[in-house]
């Protein structure tokens, strides 16, 4: 029950295609770029998995770049209060990208997830995971295959996890949405909704950009069988996601 309370309320990857948040990328004066941007969601959705129990979400993000493609940031959100995460997510990242082929980009990174208000007796609750992509655009096609893994670590319960996700866009031409979908799997100790610890997350959408503002929704859903549970079926249960972001 301890890891099931984990995955429905306070884990995982905030660098995976399916929760990346909206960015800015200032005029460069120098080798280095800032970014950031603030998303207001109504309902943390990781991997399929409400962490935020169904509740709005506040996702501040910041970023700099060098032009070697090396970049570091952090990103955060809000959580319902609990002794494992306390109120808040705090993810730390940093990683390497660079364009091999033309249109092709690869990137590894890692990325620390910290729960600062985590009480003591409630257990260890961050975690770090290994973070590669893949992605190649073709016109306004874009794909991005990713592979994160969290090696064995007291807050996974000594277990490890892999994630592997596949997520592909599109944009409409002369217009400014761009449609959205993606496929991933998990399979180790941050699939504890599940029986055997493995199950499949989808996704399909579209995103509106303004300016420095972004509207998207997005169907998200799993194949997690039901417990029985109203509590906890809620939390993978298929739902709608709105996400506001304001990017700078």
């Amino acid at each position: 029950m301890k890891f099931l309370t984990k995955a429905c309320f306070g884990m995982l990857l905030a660098a995976s295609s399916m929760s990346t948040p909206a960015f800015a990328q200032e005029e460069a004066s120098g080798p280095f770029t800032l970014s950031g941007g603030i998303d207001v969601v109504s309902d943390y959705r990781f991997r399929g998995i409400s962490l935020s129990n169904e509740k709005v979400a506040v996702q501040p993000t910041l970023s700099v770049s060098h032009e070697s493609g090396f970049y570091a940031g952090v990103w955060g959100s809000s959580l319902p209060d609990s002794p494992l995460y306390g109120k808040f997510e705090l993810d730390l990242f940093a990683g390497y990208s660079a364009e091999i082929a033309s249109g092709t980009t690869i990137d590894a990174g890692v990325t620390y997830y910290m729960y600062p208000g985590n009480r003591d007796f409630a257990g260890p609750s961050d975690y770090v995971e290994f973070i590669g992509k893949l992605s190649h655009t073709l016109g306004p096609v874009g794909a991005t295959a990713t592979v994160a893994y969290a090696p064995d670590q007291k807050s996974l319960g000594s277990e490890d996890n892999i994630y592997l996700n596949l997520g592909l866009e599109s944009g409409i031409p002369n217009s400014p949405v761009t449609l959205l979908a993606s496929l991933g799997y998990t399979d180790g100790s941050l699939g504890a909704v599940s029986a055997d610890g493995k199950y499949l997350d989808w996704m399909i959408g579209a995103s509106f950009a303004a300016g420095p503002a972004t509207f998207k929704v997005q169907y998200i859903d799993t194949d997690v069988k039901k417990t029985g549970i109203k509590a906890v079926d809620t939390l993978y249960d298929p739902t709608v996601v709105f996400t506001l972001g304001f990017s700078f």
